[in-house]
């Protein structure tokens, strides 16, 4: 029986909430209330410490004993992947089903690649993430980056733990900024996506983009700037 999918959750959406606030000059109250992300480097995004990280250290025994032809590591690393690039996935094409369907075949190709797969210290879910868009691309025929799903889903997966009023405060803001990002231009939309929903670091982004870091730091900073000119006057 295939298992059941869940939608995770956004990574880094209170640092995309304290960029856009010190780009207009304010203090959202919740810009920094949620948990941060721990894994970006760069450009004044989701942040690492240097330090070594014991999941990754563990992910990374798992790619070598899959490479070896370990099945049950192998799908160790699925479990620690597959609601992340569904997420993903589902972002892209706003149906359950597809998104399902594309998954399944992401790691399929994964586990038929896993010998090409080099590990350099940066996280192996870019190259998922990476197979993920292009079968994404060749479904939806078009290299253009788009935002299919709603926000109300995006934000429906974000389970705070806060009270009441912090949670309502934070959704009504995450809100007012997922619909802006809907607005952006596509590369700059698929930026913000993978820095900031899917909490890639600036490295990994520009190996999943096909660019270089100092180029996903200059998009992110005009993903930013225009957010920061979207944003309703009534979410600022």
């Amino acid at each position: 029986m295939q298992p059941v999918l869940t939608l995770a959750p956004p990574v880094a959406l209170a640092e995309l909430r304290a960029l856009v606030a010190a780009e207009l000059g304010i203090a959202w109250a919740t810009a920094t209330g949620s948990r941060p992300s721990t894994r970006g480097s760069g450009g004044g995004a989701p942040g690492g410490t240097g330090e070594v990280d014991p999941e990754q250290e563990r992910i990374a025994g798992l790619v070598t004993l899959a490479q070896q032809g370990d099945g049950e590591a192998f799908g160790e690393i699925y479990d620690a992947y597959v609601d992340t690039i569904y997420r993903y996935v589902y972002y892209r094409v706003g149906s359950h089903a597809l998104a399902e369907d594309l998954t399944s075949e992401t790691f399929l190709r994964a586990l038929r690649r896993i010998d090409s797969f080099t590990y350099t210290g940066k996280d192996i879910g870019a190259w998922f993430t990476t197979i993920a868009r292009n079968l994404v691309t060749d479904h939806v025929k078009s290299s253009r980056f788009k935002l299919e799903v709603t926000t109300a889903d995006m934000l429906d997966a974000d389970r705070a733990d806060d009270g009441i009023e912090q949670v309502v405060l934070d959704r009504l803001q995450n809100a007012a900024l997922m619909d802006a990002v809907k607005q952006l231009k596509p590369e700059q939309q698929e930026c913000i996506v993978l820095r900031f929903l899917q909490g890639l670091s600036v490295a990994e982004t520009a190996d999943v983009m096909g660019r270089t870091d100092g180029a996903v730091k200059q998009l992110q900073l005009r993903a930013v700037r225009a957010l920061a000119k979207l944003l309703p006057e009534a979410a600022r």
